[in-house]
């Protein structure tokens, strides 16, 4: 959790791995009603709509970093801001990482630059958060 008193540009956030499986996505699109089925259904997905295989949700990714922001604020802050653009398609089996880094501090608030990274080391979901520290 950031002590604003220590928190300086270049702190970076914990990163955390992602292993999203069937079940999983098939459940997150049920949470947020999207029946779209290249984010369940292999079959369909590879041969009705010619994806290499199930593509991992642009919000479910979204979610992540908000989580690897908040996760690293604690009841110490509060996230203000936030953005982030799905840039690359990402298939089940992958390992991807959300992580960031501080950017700007001014005062009691800092910008973020936030990820989703793939295993290759691409960041395929870049974004900004900007958060309120409790001192």
């Amino acid at each position: 959790m950031p002590n604003l008193k220590n928190l300086k540009v270049g702190d970076k956030l914990p990163e955390r791995d992602h292993h999203p499986t069937n079940v999983s996505l098939f459940l997150y699109n049920a949470a947020i009603w999207n029946p779209h089925r290249i984010h369940y259904d292999e079959r369909y997905t590879t041969e009705v709509e010619k994806h290499p295989g199930v593509v991992i949700d642009g919000p479910l990714q979204g979610d992540w970093l908000t989580q690897v922001v908040v996760n690293w604020l604690g009841d110490d802050g509060q996230l203000i801001e936030f953005e982030y653009s799905n840039r690359r398609a990402s298939m089940l089996g992958e390992t991807l990482t959300s992580g960031g880094t501080v950017t700007s501090i001014k005062g009691d608030t800092a910008t973020l630059d936030i990820f989703i990274r793939n295993e290759a080391g691409d960041v395929v979901t870049p974004g900004t958060a900007t958060v309120r520290i409790d001192a």
